[in-house]
């Protein structure tokens, strides 16, 4: 199927490795071109070497108010256009609830909530139709995850924001909606299950909770990914998207 990709541009955020670089891998197979971005000046370098010509980087922090549009003038500058985004950052501090402080849910809401949430209305609001917003959130979002508190708190609040936007940008012809990754063998998944401290035992679990029994590859995701944001998903939008092997016990 040709998902309608060739020549498209889109920025993507946190997307110097794991669920993010593998979205962009995905978009440039199919012929899509890509301005991706993170933090690390390396890693971002690193990145595009491996995309080739049909990426750039940029080095910025969602924290910063200027980046999103950052972002788009580096899109337009290089490619010439903009057709979507995909907005993904590190996951917060693992803790209970309980056990955080106001400092850690003050920082996690202006990275993980504030941040996501401000790139998204940017993006969607430079956005021709057909245009395309995804957020990378997590099945957090549907049902708390244990150790994870902070994520269990912003998840849910991301995924209502993405389809408040859905519903304001849709008469415009722009989609909006929200990626759940489960067990995904990301840095991210590898850091939780080596603070177990049985990284091996940790790992072995999480994929016998999966129905799938293992977890998933980055590709797997960036395959779904670059689907839900090409024309050839035009008619969804407002949605939250399990990639989880059928971990999620929700209808």
């Amino acid at each position: 199927m040709d998902l309608g990709l060739a020549d498209r541009v889109y920025v993507l955020t946190g997307a110097s490795r794991g669920l993010g670089f593998a979205t962009a891998r995905a978009l440039v197979a199919d012929g899509a071109r890509v301005v991706i971005s993170s933090r690390s000046s390396s890693a971002v370098d690193a990145a595009v070497a491996t995309l080739g010509a049909g990426a750039a980087g940029v080095v910025a922090d969602l924290t910063d108010p200027g980046t999103p549009e950052l972002l788009i003038s580096a899109a337009t500058e290089r490619f010439g256009r903009l057709d979507g985004a995909l907005i993904s950052v590190g996951g917060p501090t693992p803790g209970a609830v309980a056990q955080l402080g106001d400092d850690q849910w003050r920082e996690a809401f202006e990275t993980v909530f504030l941040g996501s949430v401000r790139a998204a209305r940017t993006f969607a609001a430079a956005l021709p139709s057909g245009g395309a917003v995804a957020l990378v959130l997590s099945t957090s979002a549907r049902t708390p995850i244990p150790g994870l508190g902070l994520s269990n708190g912003l998840r849910p609040g991301l995924a209502g924001a993405a389809k408040d936007l859905a519903d304001q940008f849709g008469p415009r012809g722009v989609r909006v909606l929200s990626l759940l990754p489960g067990r995904v063998l990301t840095d991210r998944n590898r850091e939780l299950f080596a603070a177990s401290g049985d990284p091996e035992q940790a790992a072995a679990e999480a994929a016998a909770s999966v129905p799938l029994g293992r977890l998933g590859e980055p590709d797997e995701f960036g395959r779904v990914a670059a689907f839900l944001l090409s024309p050839a998903a035009s008619y969804l939008t407002g949605i939250s998207v399990p990639v989880d092997g059928g971990a999620l016990r929700a209808i």
